[in-house]
């Protein structure tokens, strides 16, 4: 029989993870005995060692690798599933928005008061992150939309609608002689002797190779530029969170970043559809601006105005 328990795959995690069935035992707040007997049985039942055990230690076999890559994904499904039931089950919850912090600035706060003065809208909660997590927090249930940036973040497996691309800027310290040009190109901003550029994990959480120092927090970057350690290319939106210390100057031939709004597959939520068409919504508002500035105003900067709407999740009672 294949059927896994989750039970069994949360102490296989623990054991896998820490290598040691003491510590691992602690962790789950159980005996150690009734721990080793357990990963017995469920070698056992699977017909395969999932951990070498001797003198020096545990390690995991090939299977055990197998495993604990399956049962993290299994155990954050099933975490998942109960966060959205619970929401689901809540008529009076907000819907959850997550984005980057600093990102999407102008677009974010538009959504927002439109969101507002649509009847009957649900309250929007934002959930503000650092690079690189709105994926695992749309995944497991935290988030029920967010505002992604493609080539950057992980949108795979999501269902997605494109709102608006733009051009990317260098952030740099302003007393660099390269922040009192008026447009830079990738070639003019790499291998800067003085000012190496920083570097951002990638979707595995690695970091690529470069003499730039290692960053995982808007701040972090904030406090470098300033100080005159490292440069940064970025979308221009991003510039939202620039200190009056860092002067951003367009990258003309860096690639362009566009903006999407990203929901679970399968989504039959009204909140969510309303979410999507509401953005969608907003994309011809602002091509409305870039063609008629007098009338509306100038259109964010550097955004260009995308294609229509081409999928959004479909409009039930249900709540997901």
């Amino acid at each position: 029989m294949d059927d896994l328990e989750t039970r069994e795959l949360r102490y296989f995690v623990a054991v896998a993870e820490e290598l040691h069935f003491g510590r691992a035992a602690d962790r789950l707040g159980i005996a150690q005995p009734p721990l080793s007997r357990a990963i017995r049985r469920l070698e056992r039942r699977l017909g395969v060692r999932l951990l070498d055990r001797d003198r020096r230690g545990v390690a995991l076999t090939d299977a055990g690798a197998v495993l604990l890559r399956e049962a993290r994904a299994a155990l954050d499904a099933v975490a998942a599933a109960a966060r959205r039931t619970r929401r689901a089950g809540d008529p009076k919850r907000p819907l959850v928005l997550v984005t980057k912090a600093g990102a999407s600035h102008e677009l974010l706060r538009r959504l927002l008061d439109a969101l507002a003065g649509e009847p009957g809208a649900a309250p929007v909660e934002v959930l503000l992150c650092e690079v690189g997590e709105q994926a695992r927090l749309l995944r497991d249930g935290h988030a029920d939309a967010a505002l992604m940036h493609r080539p950057f973040d992980d949108l795979a497996g999501f269902d997605t609608e494109d709102i608006l691309a733009e051009g990317q800027v260098a952030l740099l310290p302003a007393a660099h002689p390269l922040a009192s040009r008026s447009r830079l190109t990738l070639a003019d901003v790499r291998d800067v002797p003085d000012l190496p550029i920083a570097r951002w994990p990638r979707l595995d959480g690695s970091y690529p190779d470069g003499p730039g120092p290692e960053v995982r927090t808007q701040s972090q970057l904030a406090q470098l530029v300033a100080l005159g350690r490292a440069l940064l290319v970025i979308p221009a939106s991003s510039r939202a969170w620039q200190w009056p210390d860092h002067v951003a100057v367009p990258v003309v031939d860096a690639p362009e970043v566009t903006t999407v709004i990203a929901w679970p597959p399968g989504s039959r939520s009204q909140e969510v559809a309303a979410l999507v068409r509401t953005a969608a919504g907003l994309r011809t508002a602002f091509a409305r601006e870039a063609h008629h500035p007098a009338a509306g105003g100038d259109g964010p900067e550097g955004l260009r105005i995308l294609g229509p709407m081409t999928s959004a999740p479909e409009r039930t009672d249900g709540r997901a």
